[in-house]
């Protein structure tokens, strides 16, 4: 018997953003992922910086996960960095240039390129943090007591 827990039935995409989010969170970002930004836009990883920076990573499991993504674009508004994160067999000369890249696998990630930066409004960036300090505490209460009424 093994302590750890069982990862072939965990989407590859999933298993993407939590490598992502243990590397963010090793260079001080405090990363959650699946975060709604807007109605119908949830992105894989939304992480915040020590200085208020917002940085959206989207995660992409193989080319066909990529080519039948057609909301990513619509992140770029809600974010300072934007990030593709993907694993070392994925086609990189696929992804749009311009952008950061994030060399991931289930374990970890390496943070390989960074994008132009789009410094965001001050009323979107605290509307944002607002937004992800909330729902952070929701799944931490969630977590700590599961029967409760969110």
């Amino acid at each position: 018997m093994t302590d750890q827990p069982d990862t072939d039935s965990i989407a590859p995409g999933f298993l993407l953003a939590r490598g992502v989010a243990r590397a963010l969170n090793d260079l001080g970002f405090a990363p959650i992922c699946e975060f709604v930004i807007a109605r119908g836009l949830r992105v894989d990883v939304l992480a915040l910086g020590p200085k208020g920076e917002v940085w959206i990573v989207e995660c992409k499991s193989c080319l066909a996960d990529f080519r039948c993504d057609k909301k990513w674009q619509s992140y770029l508004p809600w974010c300072d960095q934007f990030f593709w994160a993907v694993d070392a067999d994925f086609p990189r000369d696929v992804l749009p240039k311009g952008h950061g890249l994030i060399l991931a696998d289930r374990y970890g990630a390496e943070l390989v390129q960074m994008g132009a930066e789009a410094r965001l409004a001050p009323a979107r960036r605290k509307t944002i943090t607002l937004a992800v300090a909330r729902t952070g505490l929701w799944r931490l209460h969630q977590a700590a007591d599961p029967a409760a009424r969110l």
